[in-house]
């Protein structure tokens, strides 16, 4: 057999994967019920775990003191007195609570406007007559990447505009989805930025330093370096997942020459339209760093003066998102003629609720889940006694951080948050690699690269019911499966990538940020 008729053979090989992947996964129950059995799962085996007297015991650091003490872990049961009040008690505030849900709710008021009121659609015709299609996936996964300096804002702004943008080139609209997820969450540790996620685990890893070397700091640009060359490398790779694998297993979007025209078609008021409209768009966000320049603006942190760790600026930037979408789409449907009168927004931003009934539905479920899994610490004990395994593994050099950055992929696979499995991890691994020779600021990359792929194949990641909904509007036979068999193929080729990039680093030794060399 020739390499030509291997290689399809191998293709045709990892396709069949991805579709049984797809045909078991929609398989299952519709997403809500899916989660309810989740977390009727959850309930059973705490139980069973808390009557085993399950647990699991090691250093661990206190995100709110940065403390570092030694604690034992036991599973709670949830079929106990206090688990079933737990649980009848709290599913009202589970619900509230669930982080996505007043972020994707507000940002969706501005977002909607902007597609009910034809303002994204014309931004996306004239796009797509001035941008070289050749472009258009490597600059969405870009986007996604260079989203995460803004939290997760790039979730529910990013992800449905990808779809939108795909479907504007004659492209499948489930493509722009994936790229533009697979830039968001499956890149969330590169930018080309300081992001607010560095600072954070970088201060979880400085007090886990210091339990070997009372005076070592690291720095919030200590992964600086390699998270840029990072972001150039999950954009080639997100690119060529998109292109060659991805979209190709999409049913075919069909669509003619005079599709793409009219497409791309705008008339003499939409132009008007799109340019008053654009104009208050630029307005807005020259407003805003007028406001956010003096060294005493409200939009600064008011002991720091910082405009980015805990600054109004930045708790405030999703009300800031939805008013940058509203305000141009607000213009642009009084002067194109699709919004009449006030009467006319108020219905719109009515219609904008009116069709997330099935995310908040499902967003009720999946807050239960995430939260009794958190309330068992089903995920801690797993993560502490996967971390004793590899400590007595007794393997070194790049073996060893690739092994720490399975072990980080998988663990992240039962545990959402980043900082919460930091807190745990840290306190094992970063004073063990530092007894061996490698840097605090080493162990943190590692840990980075793992957390951030599988991101995008895990049901605890708090937008992945979100995502779920997003892609089900243009394809209503959609799931779970769908979702995953999509995105398995980045989470296996940036896990594979990134792993790659880091041997590289470590083989030449280069410093992963300014001051921050990879060895003691």
């Amino acid at each position: 057999m020739n390499n030509k008729a291997a290689k399809k053979e191998k293709l045709t090989w990892f396709a069949r994967f991805l579709n049984v992947v797809e045909t078991a996964g929609n398989r299952l129950p519709h997403p809500i019920t899916m989660f309810a059995i989740l977390a009727v799962a959850i309930v059973l085996i705490s139980g069973l775990c808390a009557a085993l007297g399950v647990s699991a015991t090691g250093e661990m650091i206190d995100a709110k003191t940065m403390e570092v003490s030694e604690q034992t872990i036991r599973v709670i049961s949830l079929m106990n007195r206090e688990g079933l009040a737990y649980m009848l008690t709290h599913a009202v505030s589970n619900f509230t609570g669930f982080a996505p849900l007043g972020v994707v709710l507000v940002t969706m008021l501005g977002v909607g406007c902007a597609e009910g009121s034809g303002y994204l659609s014309a931004l996306m015709k004239k796009a797509v007559s001035v941008t070289p299609a050749m472009i258009v996936t490597p600059m969405l996964v870009f986007l996604g990447v260079m989203s995460n300096v803004a939290s997760d804002i790039g979730y529910v702004v990013l992800i449905p505009i990808g779809a939108v943008v795909f479907m504007a080139y004659g492209r499948h609209p489930l493509a722009g989805l994936a790229a533009a997820f697979a830039g968001v969450s499956g890149g969330f540790s590169a930018n080309l930025l300081i992001g607010t996620l560095d600072p954070m685990l970088a201060g979880i890893s400085t007090e886990a330093a210091r339990m070997v070397d009372p005076s070592y700091v690291v720095e919030p640009t200590a992964n600086w370096f390699f998270m840029m060359v990072s972001t150039l490398l999950i954009v080639a790779i997100g690119t060529f997942v998109t292109d060659r694998i991805v979209e190709p297993r999409l049913s075919a979007h069909r669509h003619t020459d005079e599709d793409v025209a009219s497409a791309t078609a705008l008339t003499g008021q939409e132009r008007k339209a799109l340019r008053l409209a654009n104009l208050t768009l630029f307005a807005f966000i020259i407003a805003v760093i007028a406001l956010a320049a003096p060294a005493n603006s409200f939009l600064r942190n008011p002991e720091t003066g910082s405009l980015m760790s805990g600054s109004p600026l930045i708790q405030g930037l999703i009300v800031l998102i939805a008013l940058l979408f509203f305000l141009p789409s607000v213009v642009y449907g009084r002067v194109s003629g699709n919004y009449k009168n006030e009467k006319d927004v108020c219905n719109q931003l009515s219609s904008n609720m009116s069709s997330m009934g099935s995310y908040i539905a499902l967003a009720f479920v999946a807050a239960q889940f995430i939260s009794y899994f958190n309330y068992t610490k089903l995920g801690s004990v797993l993560a502490l006694k996967g971390a004793f395994f590899l400590e007595q593994a007794g393997v070194g050099g790049p073996v060893l951080m690739i092994c720490f950055i399975l072990f980080s992929a998988l663990i992240n696979l039962v545990m959402g948050s980043a900082s919460a499995k930091w807190t745990i991890l840290a306190p094992v691994f970063v004073p063990m690699f530092m007894l061996l020779g490698y840097s605090p600021e080493l162990t943190q990359v590692a840990y980075r690269i793992g957390d951030s792929c599988t991101n995008l194949i895990t049901p605890l990641m708090t937008y992945f019911a979100m995502i779920v909904v997003f892609a089900k509007k243009y394809d209503e036979d959609s799931g779970i499966g769908t979702l995953i068999s999509t995105m398995i193929p980045y989470s296996i080729f940036f896990l594979i990538g990134w792993s790659l990039l880091l041997i590289v680093w470590m083989t030449f030794a280069l410093p992963l940020g300014p001051g921050a060399a990879l060895m003691l």
